[in-house]
């Protein structure tokens, strides 16, 4: 497929802002012009149902509500990053079939995502995911082949970078060393693990660490522990800053750094697809982490990043930008009934943000493969 063919069919390209908010800027030096944020990992085609009445019977057919078409992955955290005005660098595989080229041009063209370290490989296809959300929940069929490249092949000697996230394994991989001894700091997150080993060599490699992000029962199933917030205390004294998300629940964290330990509920809001939410959270706790906010502060952030995401349709499609974030706050403020209630007063931090927000900052998008979105 040629770009200029696929961008015909994705005309929403052409529109989407190019006024861009950096939270970094107060903080940035003079002449700074490297990488905020390194990622690596796979790139899925994420095909996304929602609003299913029950999960599908073998030899029924159920329609859906809702239905978006979006690069999943870490293509997911690449674009909330993106989004919240992070110079965000990813370095994946990506195949030379039509969800290929679709995924590349979404995330280089519309989001401004830096794919100098990223290959298309002739060959192989690209991983593809559907998800299917029932009742706030969801289950996901993928296919997919190992890529035939591995992430320190991609990066080879990394960028100088501010931040990189990397997965937790037993032996850290080279770009990893390399990326901390230039003085990145990494935040580490894990998956699910199917073997139920949960190595204790896995949580040793912390030590190389900036914060670790873990969701509930991962953190539980690494320490051993019965509760998140024993669970939380064990890993506090393996790593700088220690983060349990609890789902609706919230966050817990301690950043020994500084001496803080908080916890910070969800915002109370109706949630249609959680596909993603993790990511977005993730990619707005750098955001305050690299602005140097507080870490109640940070959650709080973080927090109303997700609750933005779960009520559209999920994935990299339901990221918001610092455009939906400052609407979110002038809705927020302009009930009455709600300018002196406990929600805004810890939000309060955003205000002298959102004022130089501008009006056309980016806000998530509503597009799918096809030339019309059905997110809606």
């Amino acid at each position: 497929m040629q770009p200029r063919k696929l961008r015909r069919s994705l005309p929403f390209m052409d529109a989407m802002p190019q006024r861009r908010f950096d939270p970094l800027a107060s903080v940035r030096s003079d002449g700074d012009a490297g990488c905020d944020l390194l990622l690596t990992g796979t790139v899925f085609q994420d095909i996304i149902f929602t609003g299913l009445p029950q999960a599908p019977e073998p030899g029924t057919e159920v329609w859906s509500e809702g239905m978006g078409s979006c690069p999943g992955g870490v293509a997911n955290q690449a674009i909330a990053a993106a989004r919240l005005g992070l110079r965000t660098n990813l370095a994946a595989t990506f195949g030379d079939d039509g969800y290929g080229d679709y995924n590349w041009q979404i995330l280089e063209t519309q989001e401004h995502v830096d794919l100098s370290l990223s290959q298309r490989v002739p060959g192989w296809h690209s991983p593809v995911t559907v998800s299917m959300c029932v009742n706030q929940d969801r289950s996901m069929v993928t296919h997919g082949h190992p890529a035939p490249i591995s992430s320190s092949q991609l990066i080879g000697q990394p960028p100088r970078a501010l931040a990189a996230v990397a997965d937790l394994e037993e032996e850290m991989e080279p770009w990893m060393l390399a990326a901390k001894a230039a003085g990145t700091k990494l935040f580490g997150v894990v998956g699910w693990d199917p073997t139920g080993k949960w190595s204790e060599r896995r949580l040793d490699q912390l030590e190389h660490f900036h914060a670790f992000l873990p969701n509930a029962p991962e953190a539980m199933a690494f320490t051993g522990k019965s509760d998140p917030w024993a669970a939380l205390y064990s890993l506090a004294d393996r790593v700088p800053v220690a983060v349990v998300t609890l789902g609706p629940q919230g966050a817990v964290a301690v950043d020994s750094e500084t001496g803080e330990e908080e916890w910070v509920p969800s915002l109370p809001v109706p949630a249609s697809d959680p596909t993603g939410a993790g990511d977005c959270f993730g990619a707005a706790f750098i955001v305050g982490s690299l602005a140097g906010w507080r870490l109640g502060d940070r959650l709080r952030f973080a927090n109303l990043c997700a609750s933005l995401a779960v009520q559209e349709v999920g994935g990299s499609l339901a990221a918001p930008g610092w455009g939906d974030i400052a609407d979110w706050w002038q809705r927020a403020n302009a009930r009455k009934e709600r300018q002196s209630s406990q929600w805004l007063r810890r939000f309060a931090f955003l205000e002298p943000i959102v004022k130089d927000i501008p009006a056309e900052a980016q806000r998530r998008a509503r597009a799918t493969i096809a030339h019309l979105s059905d997110a809606q």
